[in-house]
């Protein structure tokens, strides 16, 4: 009967039960490196395993079964964790799935294949998304034109586009940098590769690549972009077998009828817009709100809306952060004129005094996008030319970690939105 005893005593104080089940990454205040949790995030879906997404939970926390490596690399990426046992993650998740809560559980399976559409070029201005995913440690390849047009998307669950012109119009740097060396190099090397793929202008080019994503996402592909990569991606694709470049860009003049031609049925986000034609204007059309804006900058900011998280739960997951307020950041295109969204669209960050979206996002055929306005969420005013933004100096940055929750979003099992 001793015998018996001293073996119930052994089993229930085993370490075996004692030991922790699960490793809880807070993303709440208390988190010393958001930035590198979601890298954290991508590490364990790539090795197999699944990772509860918290949302709403302490900013949107990660949780993931323990195992000492998972520990071992947050202790060496330098992230805050906390190793829980059982009885702990069942309190958490019956927290997080009760009813009366504005919380969910998002289960993500799988890290998803990343790629960066970039030139391969050195450019004198920088990429905000692939500065976070360099320094929170998530491999994406790059990818341009020549592989875009030869199909290679498909290998692909998510593509980002940054500061990019889909018009053909070199971003219309022309009247400020046009004797500028990097712009020089930058419209013989894109000549060079429209030729080389069979297209005599750089506008086709730009216009075949615009159509691929088009239809990557239409597949079911994830898009994101950020600053011109947005706007010109729709005027691309309104304004197809429209000329709407002039001649110092394409060789001859723009359509002086293009405005009237415009297809608004081809296009992502924006409609109704009006073009900007002139050829040394840094617009491109008015869906950006930068010309005329006037926000001081001690005052720029926009906030995120606050989503239901068990029923809109694809913008809940979008919109997860520490801080629901966020710096403004201006861009070659900044923010979007809320007037010429498409009902479709879903507005998940704004200054409402100013009538501008700053983070969007909709579905598209089978896949869904996302926009960003802005050029740096921690470097107000880039300048072509200007030093990369040091992450290390902004490692809870909220701005930045917008652009990761675009990242994971793709490895999440699906929900059907209700709303």
């Amino acid at each position: 009967m001793k015998f018996k005893y001293f073996l119930a005593f052994a089993f229930i104080f085993s370490p075996f039960f004692l030991r922790a089940a699960s490793i809880l990454i807070p993303m709440d205040e208390t988190q010393k490196d958001h930035l590198k949790s979601y890298g954290i995030a991508y590490w364990v879906l790539s090795h197999s395993e699944e990772v509860d997404w918290l949302l709403n939970y302490r900013g949107g926390s990660f949780m993931t079964r323990y195992n000492k490596a998972t520990e071992d690399e947050c202790k060496i990426r330098g992230i805050s964790y906390e190793v829980i046992a059982d009885a702990k993650v069942t309190a958490i998740l019956s927290e997080v799935t009760d009813p009366s809560a504005n919380m969910d559980m998002v289960k993500l399976e799988k890290a998803p294949k990343m790629a960066v559409y970039s030139p391969k070029s050195k450019l004198p201005w920088d990429d905000a998304v692939t500065l976070v995913l360099k320094y929170a440690e998530i491999p994406y390849d790059v990818v341009y034109d020549e592989e875009v047009i030869h199909g290679d998307l498909l290998k692909y669950d998510w593509l980002h586009l940054h500061h990019e012109d889909f018009t053909g119009q070199y971003s219309k740097f022309y009247g400020a940098y046009r004797m500028m060396p990097w712009y020089v190099e930058d419209v013989k090397s894109q000549e060079a590769t429209a030729r080389k793929l069979g297209f005599k202008k750089v506008s086709q080019m730009k216009l075949a690549v615009a159509q691929h994503i088009h239809d990557f996402c239409e597949g079911g592909g994830f898009l994101f972009a950020m600053c011109s990569g947005t706007d010109t991606f729709d005027i691309a694709l309104s304004a197809a077998g429209t000329d709407i470049c002039e001649n110092m860009f394409d060789g001859d003049a723009a359509d002086y009828q293009a405005q009237s031609k415009l297809d608004f049925s081809q296009t992502f986000a924006f409609q109704n817009f009006t073009l900007d034609m002139n050829p040394m204007s840094h617009s491109f059309s008015n869906i950006d709100v930068t010309p005329g804006r006037q926000v001081e900058r001690s005052r720029d900011f926009f906030t995120l809306f606050d989503f239901s998280a068990k029923w809109d739960v694809v913008p809940s997951m979008l919109t997860q952060n520490h801080d629901k307020v966020i710096k403004g950041f201006m861009g070659l295109t900044t923010a979007f004129n809320k007037s010429l969204l498409k009902p479709s669209v879903t507005v998940m960050g704004e200054m409402k005094t100013q009538n501008e979206a700053r983070y969007i996002h909709g579905e598209y055929g089978k896949g869904q996008w996302t926009f960003y306005g802005g050029h740096d969420p921690e470097d107000y005013q880039h300048a072509v030319g200007d030093p990369p933004t040091d992450l290390k100096l902004h490692p809870n940055s909220p701005g930045y970690r917008l652009i990761l929750n675009n990242v994971l979003f793709p490895a999440a099992k699906k929900k059907k939105q209700k709303t």
